[in-house]
């Protein structure tokens, strides 16, 4: 494989070492928040609540280490080639930096080039992703770590506010998923890359979907969580007949 060849094997894709470094990263990061669960959390806390502090904690440290270093770089690294600098429109992004995080996305860019020139859609959606979601999912974290502290029941009125905000989070992941690839697949999905098997199953596929699964997941188990009635709300049922 010469270096412009794209990967055909797993082996192929971590000798690359930006590739691999990249890679480990992620993994880090999935690992600093389950490090931090079993710091911030008791022992004796349920297997459905720890996974959903490790995955916000995960979309926390995504959302402002590596999607915040996309939005950097799409708006402030620009094109240096003079016809380009001095155009009446902005050219930047992750390919026109040597920094190490605009590297990371140079390797995601081969999967999807709206990721390297920095697409102004897929900014604003990142724009709103760092500061709304990852606000947001932070506080979620907050929250989960504040009732399992405070030995707070799911089912009390105090209990069920992690419970809407997760699942008001879940829909904005949701959300921003289907505005980042439906629009493209309408017009023929120009920017991505899906002849090959590594960037089209590894990249697109499976680290996108995840952002599919889990929030699919907090709206069903939060639609059931918000809907049970704890004690309080019998009572209050009780008092309003």
């Amino acid at each position: 494989m010469t270096v412009t060849d794209p990967p055909v094997t797993a082996l192929e894709l971590l000798s690359d070492p930006t590739t691999a470094l990249s890679l480990a990263l992620t993994v880090v990061l999935l690992i600093a928040a389950y490090g931090l669960s079993i710091a911030l959390l008791s022992p004796s806390t349920t297997g459905k609540i720890r996974t959903l502090f490790i995955w916000h904690l995960f979309d926390v440290l995504i959302h402002f280490i590596l999607e915040s270093s996309f939005v950097y770089h799409s708006l402030f690294t620009r094109h240096s080639a003079p016809h380009v600098r001095d155009a009446p429109y902005r050219v930047a992004g992750a390919l026109f930096s040597d920094a190490p995080m605009a590297k990371l996305w140079q390797v995601y860019a081969k999967a999807d080039l709206r990721w390297g020139y920095g697409e102004p859609n897929i900014v604003s959606m990142e724009i709103l992703t760092v500061v709304g979601a990852g606000g947001l999912a932070a506080y979620v974290v907050y929250l989960i770590q504040r009732d399992e502290k405070l030995g707070l029941r799911t089912g009390s009125a105090e209990g069920k506010k992690k419970w809407f905000w997760m699942v008001i989070l879940a829909t904005m992941e949701l959300y921003g998923g289907f505005m980042t690839f439906v629009p493209e697949w309408i017009i023929g999905s120009p920017a991505l890359v899906t002849s090959n098997w590594v960037y089209k199953w590894l990249y697109l596929f499976f680290f996108n979907t995840l952002w599919v699964w889990f929030p699919a997941w907090i709206i069903w188990e939060g639609y059931g969580e918000i809907k049970a009635v704890g004690p309080s709300g019998v009572a209050a049922e009780k008092k309003r007949t």
